[in-house]
């Protein structure tokens, strides 16, 4: 387990980035945190660490956003408005969680009976009297022996 503090937006951007240069083929990184935690800012830095330009936005409605232009396809998953995990696999998630790219789910605890075993999961929490942009960023490895 690691854990970071970020003070802004800037640097929950900059920590998503690193994590996104660092990022190995097939990697699945599950992504929870209240609404308004950052995970917005924390994805778009990823992308930008996998070499992503375009926009990048929370694929709330779609459920899953490809973007190919980087140096690994980039799987972002919005799952906060799934209804049954029999949606996921109507939008063939296995060929995303088992694949060469990265993948990163939002909301992951809804679907947590079809994760890979092996995942690295961000969980990002606010702490209002540290400040208002202060988050506590922790990393846990899952599946790892």
């Amino acid at each position: 387990m690691r854990i970071t503090e970020t003070y802004s937006p800037e640097e929950t951007f900059a920590l998503g980035r690193q994590t996104g240069v660092l990022a190995q083929p097939g990697e699945v990184y599950t992504l929870i945190g209240d609404l308004g935690a950052g995970k917005t800012v924390f994805t778009q830095g990823m992308a930008s660490g996998l070499g992503i330009t375009g926009a990048v936005n929370s694929p709330t409605f779609t459920i899953l956003q490809v973007y190919d232009e980087g140096r690994l396809p980039f799987y972002h998953f919005d799952v906060y408005r799934i209804g049954d995990v029999e949606e996921m696999e109507e939008i063939g998630y296995e060929d995303c969680f088992y694949g060469q790219g990265i993948c990163l789910i939002e909301w992951a605890d809804l679907i947590r009976e079809i994760l890979p075993e092996r995942y690295i999961e961000v969980r990002i929490d606010k702490d209002l009297e540290r400040g208002f942009d202060y988050r506590k960023i922790t990393f846990t490895e899952h599946g790892v022996s």
